[in-house]
């Protein structure tokens, strides 16, 4: 079904990226309550918990979307990064993008911004998504910078947001700093049959449906809260399949699958949901491999690779061109031979890395994330599971160190083709 014969204009229903309305719901209204008060407690540091798609990433996106503009906030998303990355992050974000050579300047760096802004009596607030999955030095940072102190209240405001139990982690001896100062825990809550409806209904009217009844009737909308258990992000997948299954309006029963999809499980399209776009039809192919470009937690496009070689750079001629001060010029390449995709860093100035690791070249599996300069980019290939070694295949060091030549040599005659044009 496409998105025209629903009535929309555009589709409410994503599974990555800001959605387009945060449909408020008694456990989400109670959660930015909650992280509120601990952003105005003096040692304010709380536990924010929810399973996975319970939509925690998307209500503290509208808790700091709502924020003072010149409230000094940090979101970093700490699972599969290294702890120099998590710092240059929250510099980032704090407004410092340059100037720090090394990991000890960054942490000095924030530490000093904190006392600062203590002193001014506005302490930032550092929210950390996928806590438990922080590496021990960046958790050993974390201790420290929660002991930093400015007229007897903490410097900083601190959020651990997190789909598994923190408390085992925190209780360790080595955290206890962290553990003396929780002052409050918060664990999402599932919306109701009545809210589910009212969440299905809002959003279609956001993307531009006039009469949401007659596209999920009410129905539907209790099918889909008992298959989802109420989580958003469960419900997002189940409408976004189900619309795809549908030949024409209304939604049935029997579009909604009896069982939930696997957690991080990208939806299931039989036809692609879309404007009849010939790009954003191939964004939603299923056997290419797709990017994601997010900027500071905003998603700035999401493409298909569909070429057997992709130039990443902040020049002409890039195939992915990326305006960034750390970008270099030609600063990454992706190869696909073999059903596998291969980066290549071609020698930029600030390398290029993968989950936090800085790479030369290395096969990527499904929801790597690279980073170029302050940009992420997620590898989204679910046949991708396996990290082959490139040592000792026919995809030897030797052969991609050709391959590159060989790019080079097409960039160089571009090049000359354009001057000479």
């Amino acid at each position: 079904m496409k998105l025209a014969d629903t009535g929309l204009r555009r589709q409410p229903f994503r599974t990555d990226g800001t959605p387009l309305v945060l449909v408020p719901y008694a456990s989400h209204k109670a959660a930015v309550r909650f992280l509120n008060t601990t952003r105005f407690e003096d040692h304010g540091l709380s536990l924010f918990h929810g399973p996975p798609l319970s939509g925690k990433t998307s209500i503290i996106r509208g808790f700091t979307a709502a924020l003072p503009a010149d409230f000094a906030v940090a979101v970093v998303d700490c699972a599969g990064i290294a702890a120099d990355a998590m710092l240059r992050y929250m510099l980032s974000q704090f407004g410092y993008d340059r100037g720090f050579d090394s990991t000890s300047e960054r942490f000095s760096m924030i530490k000093v911004f904190a006392i600062q802004q203590a002193g001014n009596d506005c302490a930032p607030l550092i929210i950390i998504e996928n806590a438990h999955a922080m590496s021990p030095i960046a958790l050993e940072m974390l201790c420290e910078l929660a002991e930093l102190s400015v007229g007897g209240k903490s410097a900083l405001r601190i959020i651990l947001v997190s789909d598994r139990p923190m408390m085992p982690i925190i209780r360790a001896p080595a955290m206890e700093t962290i553990s003396n100062r929780v002052t409050g825990k918060f664990l999402l809550q599932p919306l109701t049959r009545t809210e589910t409806t009212n969440y299905v209904h809002t959003k279609l009217m956001s993307g531009g449906c006039d009469n949401p009844q007659a596209v999920v009737p009410p129905a539907v909308c209790n099918r889909l809260h008992k298959v989802s258990g109420g989580w958003p992000g469960l419900i997002d997948q189940l409408t976004l399949t189900a619309l795809a299954k549908a030949e024409r309006c209304p939604l049935r029963i029997e579009h909604i699958p009896r069982q939930p999809p696997p957690p991080n499980a990208p939806p299931v399209l039989t036809k692609p949901v879309s404007l009849a776009s010939k790009r954003q039809s191939a964004r939603t192919s299923k056997s290419v491999p797709q990017l994601i470009i997010t900027l500071k937690r905003k998603t700035l496009d999401r493409i298909a690779l569909d070429q057997p070689r992709m130039i990443i750079g902040r020049n002409e001629p890039s195939d992915l061109l990326i305006d960034g001060e750390w970008i270099s010029r030609y600063h990454a390449a992706l190869f696909r031979t073999r059903g596998m995709t291969i980066i290549v860093d071609l020698k930029s100035t600030n390398g290029t890395y993968v989950n936090g690791k800085r790479v030369m070249r290395q096969v990527l599996i499904n929801n790597d994330i690279i980073s170029v300069g302050d940009h992420r980019i997620k590898f989204i290939d679910p046949a991708a599971t396996r990290r082959i070694s490139l040592t000792g295949t026919q995809l030897d060091e030797a052969t991609i160190t050709k391959s590159v030549e060989k790019l080079r040599a097409v960039i160089t005659g571009e090049m000359r083709t354009k001057r000479a044009s």
